[in-house]
């Protein structure tokens, strides 16, 4: 690699002037940028020796690769001015920039806490679509399926108790992801949340009910009256509570001496942060929540198909922010009283503005020359006509503009039919083409029709925009790509790498796939395939015979040459490099011989884990290229020195 060239580049590409300042970990360089969306992608994009870029927690991140990335740091910093920085103080940087836009700040703490949930909130809401199907009446013929066959009725109660379980227990959900993002104790976050929605409680759809007849038990809290109530399906209620409660036990961490820290921090955090609940935060944030609905419902009330027109104009950029997630809650309220409201508006709205977001993206697909770009298009645009539109609207829409807002306009024009036509959903489902199933029967041929409609106009808007507008870099036909990356198809295998090579485990655990890593830097293989481990061992060995070819002062990474030529990246936890070798220690240094099984370091886990980082460990083949495969050999339980990856 030519270091220089590399540092040029990304200068160039990100503009010098608009970086506030730099750091590198064990692969990126690591920028606080004041304006990323100057930066030129496309130049990124095209550098074979860049292997990707992403942002996140305000920094944006350059992928270069281990014994790499320092050396074209080193040229940059002597290029310029720019202001250096411990991993450490860019965080706090990048932080302080989030702070002059609260929105932002906002939107990237809500994206943390309710991007990891979607799973369960997605199976709950396919399962809540198939008992739709078996149990609405008029779908099929004048009754339902469970009346036709009742045989399969008990069926139809398991399913529509799986499909409504992580609604009612929403959150459950909501203050484990939560207390964890705000830096506490995710599970002390759950058992608070499972508090606000025992079964002790009035149930939380029933409260408004309770209040109303007078029928709502009270506890007396030395002459106070406090309701008993509960927090069912609520979202805003508890996110106020795991900030509460996440802070408390960090305050209490910090004042509590650790002989009797473990056993009172707990107890005390939870007590604490009970009685603000159920006294103070509780009813006041169940007020704000409450609002929130209603003024979703007073738009569809007053402004009827305008309204949702607005709505469906405005959806994709809430789905940017991350406030959506906080609608399955208000759908859920919805639908808990489906006898009155007729069922949820919310949901099929979304699905006219994932399914434009679908259309967009498959536009772009048929007009861009770019491998790179027609590959993510493809696939983008089929997972958005589906229902989940994060890899449209993040991967393609956004970054060329112009896809995203003729979505939006699409989406706007196809909300107002389902305005006119009062088209309602009755049942949670998935918000995509196939989100009939959710709907009332009778009102199914006009949410097609709205859908088709949406479809069409995105996709036509952004098909002849883009004829005439798509930016030159995607109109260039690349002769041949390996991952996006221009590539030799005359390369052949260095002949210093084995036919056959296997790595073996560096530490003891839970096997793991990459694609399942919270970094998108090895889910994502940007660095290479391997493997993640779940480590249950402080004790970090030599996974193969060679040589240390990187050594970090950060001491959480290993780069090692085998004798067999893989390069192999031992790398411990995420963003530990943030720790700047606290918890860790390292035994061997830069062009030290290591065999297999030789203890290169430890790293403390439970301090690792306490200072708020996950400790997973990946282990990344980094010339991945150099192969025709690298092989995951287990999922399951591993001891240190098993064999983990095969490289063929």
């Amino acid at each position: 690699m030519d270091h220089k060239r590399v540092a040029e580049t990304v200068l160039k590409a990100v503009g010098e002037d608009n970086i506030v300042a730099a750091a590198h970990c064990a692969t990126r360089l690591r920028l606080v940028l004041k304006d990323s969306s100057k930066v030129d992608q496309a130049m990124l994009d095209n550098d074979d020796d860049i292997k990707g870029t992403f942002e996140s927690d305000g920094q944006y991140q350059v992928i270069v690769g281990p014994g790499d990335v320092n050396k074209v740091y080193a040229e940059m910093t002597s290029m310029t001015d720019i202001k250096e920085a411990s991993t450490d103080n860019l965080k706090e940087i990048a932080q302080e920039g989030q702070k002059k836009n609260p929105i932002m700040a906002l939107v990237k703490v809500l994206s943390d806490i309710f991007v990891p949930i979607i799973p369960a909130l997605v199976a709950g809401g396919l399962l809540m679509a198939i008992n739709n199907i078996l149990t609405s009446p008029n779908l099929f013929g004048p009754q339902s399926v469970v009346e036709m066959y009742p045989a399969i009725a008990d069926l139809s109660e398991i399913i529509n108790l799986l499909a409504s379980a992580p609604f009612a227990f929403l959150p459950v959900l909501i203050g484990f992801s939560a207390t964890q993002r705000f830096g506490g104790n995710g599970y002390l976050g759950a058992a608070m949340a499972m508090a606000m929605v025992m079964p002790d409680l009035i149930n939380g759809y029933d409260v408004a009910t309770a209040m109303a007849d007078g029928s709502m038990p009270y506890w007396n809290i030395f002459g106070l009256p406090v309701a008993q109530a509960g927090y069912q399906g609520s979202v805003i209620p508890v996110l106020a509570v795991s900030y509460i409660l996440a802070n408390l036990e960090k305050f209490f961490h910090k004042h509590i001496p650790n002989a009797f820290d473990f056993t009172f921090t707990p107890m005390l955090s939870i007590i604490i942060t009970g009685l603000l609940t159920f006294i103070i935060v509780g009813p006041i944030m169940r007020i704000v929540s409450d609002g929130v609905t209603d003024g979703l419902v007073w738009l569809y009330d007053t402004a009827g198909a305008a309204g949702l027109g607005i709505f469906g104009f405005l959806y994709s950029p809430i789905v940017i922010t991350g406030l959506h997630q906080s609608f399955p809650a208000i759908e859920t309220a919805l639908l808990a009283n489906v006898e009155q409201t007729g069922g949820t508006f919310i949901f099929p709205v979304a699905s006219m503005a994932n399914i434009a977001q679908g259309g967009a993206a498959i536009a772009v697909f048929l007009i861009t020359k770019r491998q790179k770009t027609k590959n993510l298009a493809s696939s983008a645009g089929v997972s958005a006509m589906l229902g989940i539109t994060e890899p449209a609207i993040f991967g393609v829409n956004l970054k060329l503009r112009f896809p995203f807002f003729c979505a939006m306009i699409a989406s706007g024009i196809a909300s107002v039919l389902i305005g006119l036509f009062h088209v309602l959903a009755v049942a949670m489902g998935p918000a995509s083409i196939i989100g009939f199933i959710s709907i009332s029967a009778t009102e199914i041929p006009s949410f097609l029709l709205s859908g088709v409609l949406s479809f069409v106009i995105a996709f036509a808007l952004t098909f002849v925009y883009g004829k005439r507008k798509m930016p030159a870099s995607e109109m260039v036909e690349e002769e041949s790509t390996n991952n996006g990356k221009q590539t030799d198809d005359t390369k052949t295998k260095s002949p210093s790498v084995a036919a056959v090579e296997t790595i073996v485990s560096p530490v003891a655990g839970q096997a793991q796939a990459l694609k399942d890593v919270a970094d998108p830097v090895f889910s994502q293989e940007m660095m290479g395939k391997g493997i993640a481990i779940i480590p249950d061992s402080d004790e970090v060995y030599s996974p193969v015979d060679g040589v240390v070819s990187v050594a970090y002062d950060s001491k959480h990474a290993y780069g090692l040459q085998s004798d067999d030529g893989a390069e192999v990246l031992i790398h411990l936890g995420i963003d530990t490099v943030n720790l700047e070798g606290q918890h860790f220690t390292a035994n061997y240094q830069k062009d030290d011989r290591v065999k297999k099984g030789d203890l290169l370091g430890t790293m403390d886990r439970a301090a690792i884990q306490k200072a708020g980082y996950d400790d997973t460990v990946m282990v990344i083949v980094t010339n991945t290229a150099n192969y025709n495969d690298v092989v995951a050999l287990t999922n399951e339980k591993i001891a240190s020195g098993d064999n983990i990856l095969e490289l063929e």
